[in-house]
């Protein structure tokens, strides 16, 4: 089981860190990935989570980039966990997929989209696997007490966590309402900030999403400062070349800058 954010709660001296690219484009940019992940986090003593899809099954396009082959990005996700130490998170879209990624990974990651399934959910669950559900930008934090009780009384022993992205804001933004984040720990389960899916700007007319990675270091002060248990953050050495949700990815090369004063964030409210 899990045991790196059952661990960290909101007084913790540190948050953990679920972060890697939108999707696996490759073995060699995954890896290239972890490896510097892994050593700012190592040397910053902040817990860490590889994050990367092995499929995009939300797509406004039907041509959009999907993946790579189910299999061969789910081994690139194995290989990541058993080279660097450091559990691994994907998000799966149908029931049937939460039993083949439970052989690769160590969180089973529930899209905002479906937090409402519960077939989805309770078979995520069933595998005993640690499962995360995003919140819909359609609810409230209060509603996600549903999905909390779904993996539950599925199976008592998964660990649950909740991601926080963000609301629907018309048409095509998003807003971020923090309130969310303590009302989700009062499920006694941990909170991740997603920092960059809630800068997203989706339902663009170009049939591409949109973001504003500028404030990506807005949100994660201020979801740190409420007492957010972990961040979420999708990085790529270069977003503007990435294959999935480039316009809202953090560049790699800055991403060692905002741990340090995350750090510092959250040494200054304790």
């Amino acid at each position: 089981m899990l045991t790196i954010p059952k661990l960290r709660h909101s007084n913790s001296p540190l948050f953990f860190l679920m972060a890697g690219p939108c999707a696996i484009e490759g073995r060699d940019m995954a890896l290239r990935i972890a490896e510097h992940i892994a050593g700012l986090t190592d040397k910053l003593g902040i817990p860490y989570i590889f994050k990367g899809s092995y499929r995009k099954a939300n797509r406004t396009k039907i041509d959009s980039f999907t993946g790579i082959g189910d299999e061969k990005a789910l081994k690139i996700l194995k290989e990541i966990s058993d080279t660097f130490g450091a559990p691994t998170v994907t998000d799966i879209h149908e029931s049937h997929e939460a039993a083949l990624a439970a052989e690769y990974v160590d969180v089973l990651q529930i899209p905002a989209f479906l937090c409402r399934q519960t077939e989805l959910i309770a078979a995520a669950a069933k595998t005993g696997k640690a499962v995360n559900v995003k919140k819909g930008q359609f609810l409230s934090g209060n509603s996600m007490k549903f999905a909390v009780e779904k993996v539950r009384d599925t199976h008592p022993e998964s660990q649950v966590l909740l991601t926080e992205r963000g609301n629907s804001f018309g048409y095509g933004d998003l807003v971020v309402d923090y309130r969310n984040l303590p009302e989700m720990q009062a499920f006694g389960v941990p909170v991740i900030m997603d920092c960059t899916h809630s800068l997203q700007q989706p339902n663009q007319t170009s049939g591409v999403t949109g973001g504003k990675p500028r404030l990506i270091e807005t949100i994660a002060k201020a979801a740190i400062a409420v007492g957010a248990d972990g961040l979420f953050i999708e990085t790529h050495h270069n977003p503007g070349e990435a294959k999935s949700d480039g316009a809202n990815m953090l560049p790699l090369d800055q991403l060692e800058d905002l741990l340090k004063k995350l750090v510092r964030v959250r040494e200054a409210i304790l």
